[in-house]
Order: C-alpha cells, then sequence, then structure tokens
C-alpha cells in the first residue's frame, strides 16, 4: 500500500473574510483545526504537511502527537504555497499526494477515501458535485452564451494525485509561469486525465462570514 501525504493549505489572509478565516472559530474549533482533524482521523493518510501565513505557532500543531510532521510558511499565491508544502514531501513516485483547501473543515472520511481511490487507479482525481443552477458566460454586462450544465461540475479539495503526476505538473506550470486556480488545472496542461468522484454538499469553502453561518447549520443537522 503506497504512503498517503495531505498537503493542507492554510496560507490566506482571509481579505474577503475580513481577517484569517482558517482561525475563525466554528462552534468553539477554529476551521483550520476541524480540517486536520478529519485527516488525522483518517487511517489512509500516513504524514500532513500544513501550510500556515507564518511559521509562528506551528510548533503547537506538531506537538500534538498526531499526524502533521511539517509547518511551513505559505508563499504570495495559493501555488506557491503548494509548491512549499511539496518540497516537504520525502515520498517514492508510487506515493499519493493530496491536496486540501485548510478552510473546507466538513470534508467528510468519505470524499477522502474516493480520491485517494481513484487518484490510485488514475493518478489524478478530484471530488465535485453537479451544479444546479443556469450558467450564463458574459463579457461587458452581456449574455455571450448559456453553457449546458449537465457538463458542469463545482470542484472541491481535497485533490489527489501521485507524487509523480504533481511533481510533473508543479514543475511545468513553474517553467510555463502558469498560475492555475487549483492543481488539477496545472494536471490538465501536461496531457494527464483527472478523473471526477462525487464530493459533498457540506464540504463547503468558508470565504464569507454567511459560510460560517452555513458551516455552523450543517454541524447542527
Amino acid at each position: 500500500m503506497s504512503k498517503v501525504s495531505a498537503i493542507i493549505v492554510a496560507a490566506g489572509a482571509g481579505k474577503r473574510f475580513g481577517s484569517a478565516k482558517q482561525f475563525a472559530l466554528l462552534r468553539g474549533k477554529s476551521v483550520l483545526d476541524r480540517s486536520l482533524e478529519a485527516f488525522a482521523a483518517h487511517p489512509e493518510v500516513d504524514e500532513i504537511i500544513l501550510v500556515l501565513p507564518t511559521e509562528e505557532g506551528g510548533a503547537r500543531y506538531r506537538k500534538r502527537g498526531g499526524k502533521v510532521v511539517a509547518v511551513v510558511r505559505g508563499g504570495e499565491r495559493r501555488q506557491a504555497s503548494v509548491v512549499r508544502g511539496f518540497e516537504q514531501l520525502n515520498s517514492g513516485p508510487a506515493d499519493i499526494v493530496l491536496v486540501h483547501d485548510g478552510v473546507r473543515p466538513l470534508v467528510g472520511q468519505e470524499v477522502i477515501t474516493r480520491v485517494i481511490a481513484k487518484a490510485r487507479e488514475c493518478g489524478a482525481a478530484i471530488a465535485a458535485i453537479p451544479v444546479e443552477d443556469t450558467i450564463k458566460e458574459a463579457t461587458g454586462g452581456v449574455v455571450v452564451r448559456t453553457l449546458d450544465r449537465k457538463n458542469l461540475q463545482r470542484v472541491q479539495t481535497p485533490q489527489a494525485f501521485t507524487l509523480e503526476v504533481l511533481d510533473r505538473a508543479l514543475r511545468k506550470a513553474r517553467e510555463d509561469g502558469f498560475y492555475g486556480t487549483d492543481e488539477a488545472a496545472l494536471v490538465e496542461r501536461t496531457g494527464h486525465s483527472v478523473a471526477v468522484v462525487p464530493g459533498d454538499r457540506r464540504n463547503i469553502k468558508i470565504t464569507t462570514a454567511a459560510d460560517l453561518k452555513i458551516a455552523e447549520a450543517f454541524l447542527e443537522d
């Protein structure tokens, strides 16, 4: 069985939220702590690399006796933060690397299991849920076209890759000066197919104060 490493990216400043949202409290625990607990509890995850705005205070995460093996400072952009986390890995080419947004605190064990299994099978996998709203492309305040929503997916994290696939994608992006909004976009540029597995509607990303309220409501269910 291959080793599974998880890079949890929590280096954002939270400009839209008004503060570092990963440290906001969600029912008595920080958003980041809930994300970490999900991966620490998963039986297939062997180690966690945590990427924070600063390394200050990182020692407390390592001292918990869990799976956090490294805490590093993030870069100016998300992609740079992922690269810094990736550089902490000491794994073989057959191993699986998960990348997760630290502000998705309600990720379920089933979603983590699904992306790991599919990445072992295909080399790259993302979790996603179907788009229900009608989506239109607009330019200059005018609709250009209506997209076929049956082909559209709302992508979540964690995303999972073999170390070799992710390494190649990160290297190519750096060489080309390309920045993507997620790791799957970088992998797609290499020509490698990315498989999709079912996500979870509870697995929301905390971006605004309203999202925090929604997460609280999910916890009450």
